[in-house]
């Protein structure tokens, strides 16, 4: 099995950002980017995240595996591609 990874896509003024931050708190190798800053706005551009909140799951390549775009999962559907 591989090591999955969450990538986490919010901004300041999102307003289900926190929540998305919350349930990808719950998980290991977690990375939380912020879309106004430069680091952030290039992962977002390499993984097509236009929109947030965003979490997206990649394996140790860097490769997506899927992806919860412009919503926030429940802890359950992140955990189904961990476990």
């Amino acid at each position: 099995m591989t090591l999955q990874h969450l990538k986490v896509f919010v901004k300041q003024d999102c307003q289900k950002c926190p929540a998305a931050k919350e349930v990808a708190s719950r998980f290991p190798h977690t990375e939380i980017y912020d879309v106004e800053e430069a680091e952030g706005l290039a992962e977002a551009a390499f993984y097509s995240v236009l929109c947030t909140p965003s979490i997206v799951v990649v394996d140790e390549r860097g490769s997506e595996i899927f992806a919860w775009r412009c919503s926030v999962p429940s802890p359950k559907e992140v955990a189904s591609y961990f476990y």
